[in-house]
């Protein structure tokens, strides 16, 4: 068999093994609650709070769509005309051309390219955020944490080009295999890598001080059976008012962090609540899951780009040769772009599906449904979040349950449970 033979049968099996693993390890069977339940919740919430949060979404709405829109338009543009080999060209010429120069400069000028030309959306979302009382860090720190995002993209994606490039050259007729199992890799290991060295380029982390809260939520963890190496505290109040946990990590580098200004916006029983609902997250393996799940779609893409770059159409278009050139750069990222956004739905869907099993979770644990309530107006009301959103664009990207659901949720529970 010819090795595009091979890669048509690996495509397929790796196809075949991510509709499995979402169909095993994603709770599809868990409904949201039924809509007369979200309606009178939606109803309970005050008048004020829901018109304030209607009227801050729909003045991100229109940034955020046009962002992704250009976005798309530049990623095509540059893939699916010259514009973008002659760009890798350009940016290896100081170095006589190179292969490695092409391949790390001039990928990291297509990706800083289409950056740039977003970048005024990403400005005007702050200004958006400082209007409404979100954003705390004015455009000084803004521009800090800019900085700091396109130096680790940089070092993260210098690092990837390099291995890509390298595997291709190595392995000439081959490169898509050994590139999915280097993907794979990448996503895996960045599970382990980001908790412990990206996440503090951006926030200060300490652990929770000792006192009754911080016992009570290790001895939840330790009730729940979760292994938690700690729960910190993130300097969050430095660039927002708004209120956030996660659990992130694998084996010894997970931890549950809290914002600062949840500790300071929320009772404890709300603290516990939050905490228990990440626990959830932490006890059903929902980052291994999401972390295999992208693993294997990461090999599916390599292969996928394998067999879709060699479309002759598609080369003649770019201006390319082959698909496997430093120069062909900015067509990988133009189909890329394309499955993401297409993508986009199915991964949003999974995790609300995982988020709503977390939230079960916390309801269980801590028994105290009204807490859970409370919280959940509570991050609505602070985060300026939607209570119930417009359908479409909550199909399309919403990865959480909406307020309304999670509170009709809560509540069926506290009726069941006779609470």
């Amino acid at each position: 068999m010819s090795p595009r033979g091979w890669a048509v049968l690996t495509l397929a099996l790796l196809g075949l093994a991510v509709v499995l693993a979402a169909l095993v390890l994603v709770p599809w069977q868990r409904p949201p609650a039924p809509r007369a339940d979200q309606l009178a919740a939606l109803r309970d919430l005050p008048t004020e709070q829901v018109e304030r949060a209607r009227e801050f979404r729909a003045a991100l709405r229109p940034g955020g769509w046009a962002a992704l829109g250009i976005g798309l338009l530049v990623a095509l543009a540059l893939g699916l005309t010259p514009l973008g080999s002659r760009l890798v060209e350009l940016a290896g010429r100081p170095f006589g051309g190179h292969w490695i120069a092409q391949a790390i400069l001039g990928g990291l000028a297509v990706v800083l390219v289409a950056d740039l030309l977003t970048l005024p959306f990403s400005a005007w979302r702050h200004s958006v955020l400082t209007r409404y009382g979100l954003a705390t860090n004015g455009w000084g720190g803004w521009t800090v944490d800019l900085l700091k995002s396109y130096a680790v993209s940089a070092v993260i994606g210098a690092v990837a080009l390099l291995g890509f490039y390298t595997v291709i050259r190595l392995a000439p007729r081959w490169w898509w295999a050994f590139g999915a199992a280097g993907a794979a890799t990448l996503v895996v290991l960045l599970s382990f890598v980001l908790p412990v060295l990206v996440e503090p380029v951006f926030n200060r982390f300490s652990p929770m001080e000792p006192g009754p809260l911080r016992t009570e939520l290790m001895d939840m963890a330790a009730r729940d059976g979760v292994p938690v190496r700690d729960v910190l505290v993130a300097d969050a109040s430095r660039r927002t008012r708004a209120v956030n946990a996660y659990v992130s990590g694998l084996g010894p580098t997970r931890r549950v962090v809290v914002y600062d200004t949840l500790l300071r916006e929320a009772t404890p029983t709300e603290v516990k609540a939050v905490v228990a609902h990440e626990l959830g997250h932490a006890r059903d393996r929902d980052v291994p899951i999401f972390t295999l799940t992208g693993a294997l779609g990461a090999a599916a893409a390599v292969v996928a780009l394998y067999l879709i770059g060699s479309w002759p159409p598609l080369l003649r278009m770019a201006g390319v040769d082959s698909i496997a050139q430093p120069r062909a750069f900015a067509l990988l990222l133009a189909l890329v772009t394309v499955a993401g956004l297409v993508s986009t739905p199915v991964q949003a869907l999974m995790s609300r599906r995982l988020e709503a099993r977390a939230d079960a979770h916390a309801l269980a644990l801590t028994g105290d449904p009204a807490a859970f309530e409370a919280m959940q107006r509570r991050i609505s009301s602070v985060n300026l979040g939607d209570p119930d959103p417009p359908r479409g664009e909550y199909l399309y990207s919403a990865t959480h349950p909406s307020t309304v659901e999670r509170i009709a949720a809560a509540r069926a529970y506290a009726r069941e449970a006779g609470r």
